[in-house]
């Protein structure tokens, strides 16, 4: 009975200790960017962002194991040109009446040491859900010296091709499939 006893109060505070190694973060939307380049015409690049979102991400770094909820509002997009703007906005492309919304969600997360290095999960645009890998090229937490504190961030990108969201405006005539995302995040631990 007693063996029990203390394998069950073992079993259990390991549980709560390994519970107690995970911590909620908030995005921090003025240090949290997804931004687009797309060729265009095989010339140049034309580039743009979105400015609305939010998200949680959970992170235990100890258990290597963590989980991210993001969701962008697609109106929001900005590329410096209203026109632009307005037609990425528009049917041809983020159809932003009809899906105001594009939301990353992953909770698959491979470390290299104590940093991240990959994020796997899924992007749901335009009613269509479908796997992305988001590489690292940057991690890291510290104390926030003002705000006092913990704040974990990085950079991340990817390549996707926008046809496989239904987003095929422009393929017929050139205009590139390839998207390429850079993705910086930073996130509050929260009490």
């Amino acid at each position: 009975m007693f063996r029990h006893t203390l394998i069950a109060a073992t079993l259990a505070t390991t549980a709560w200790a390994a519970q107690a190694q995970s911590a909620s973060y908030a995005v921090d939307p003025t240090h949290t960017f997804v931004t687009f380049e797309v060729p265009h015409l095989g010339i140049s690049t034309n580039r743009g962002r979105f400015d609305k979102k939010t998200g949680t991400v959970q992170f235990d770094r100890a258990g290597k194991a963590g989980r991210v909820d993001i969701t962008i509002e697609t109106a929001s997009i900005s590329t410096g040109t209203a026109a632009f703007d307005q037609h990425l906005r528009g049917k041809d492309f983020f159809n932003s009446a009809d899906f105001p919304t594009a939301r990353f969600v992953a909770d698959n997360f491979r470390f290299d040491g104590d940093k991240v290095a990959e994020v796997r999960g899924n992007l749901t645009l335009l009613g269509k859900t479908q796997p992305v890998l988001l590489k690292a090229t940057n991690f890291g937490c510290t104390m926030h010296p003002m705000l006092k504190v913990e704040v974990c961030g990085g950079d991340f990108e990817t390549t996707i091709q926008r046809s496989q969201w239904g987003m095929s405006w422009g393929l017929n005539f050139g205009f590139s499939d390839n998207v390429r995302l850079v993705v910086q995040v930073e996130a509050l631990k929260q009490p």
